[in-house]
């Protein structure tokens, strides 16, 4: 099974745009952050997208073209970023309808509803109370 990484691209291109906004630089081509985050231009444009799309990110067109936060850093939640990205839940049910004449097939889905909620709960708190800079900070600390 492989994890989606969408949160984590979206939240390097933004700390990486918080960075070079900190040293006075006022925008970033996706080229630049495709190079640290070490992946193609294109996966960089879908996520700029995404975080335009949420008013998190704004892009600049013509000469001095590229991208740039909308807001501060310390204003744009991970929560934010994960909602923007359309991340999907954490933990997904059977794909197809559990055997209903087996007492672990029929109960199954509803116990796991409650736990997988209760956890979706946690981390959206646990996003929410993160910011950009706050993930910049602890960046440059390592």
């Amino acid at each position: 099974m492989a994890a989606n990484s969408r949160l984590t691209i979206a939240t390097h291109a933004l700390a990486w745009l918080a960075l070079a906004q900190r040293r006075g630089q006022e925008v970033l081509t996706s080229d630049q952050i495709a190079a640290s985050v070490n992946t193609n231009p294109v996966i960089i444009r879908r996520s700029l997208g995404d975080l335009r799309r949420a008013g998190l990110v704004e892009v600049r067109h013509g000469a001095g073209a590229g991208w740039s936060l909308a807001r501060e850093p310390e204003e744009i939640t991970l929560l934010e970023v994960y909602d923007a990205v359309g991340a999907q839940p954490l933990f997904g049910l059977h794909r197809t309808e559990p055997n209903l004449e087996c007492p672990v097939g029929r109960g199954i889905r509803p116990a796991l509803s409650g736990v997988y909620g209760r956890v979706e709960q946690v981390m959206r708190q646990e996003l929410a109370g993160t910011s950009i800079a706050d993930v910049l900070r602890e960046t440059l600390v390592s």
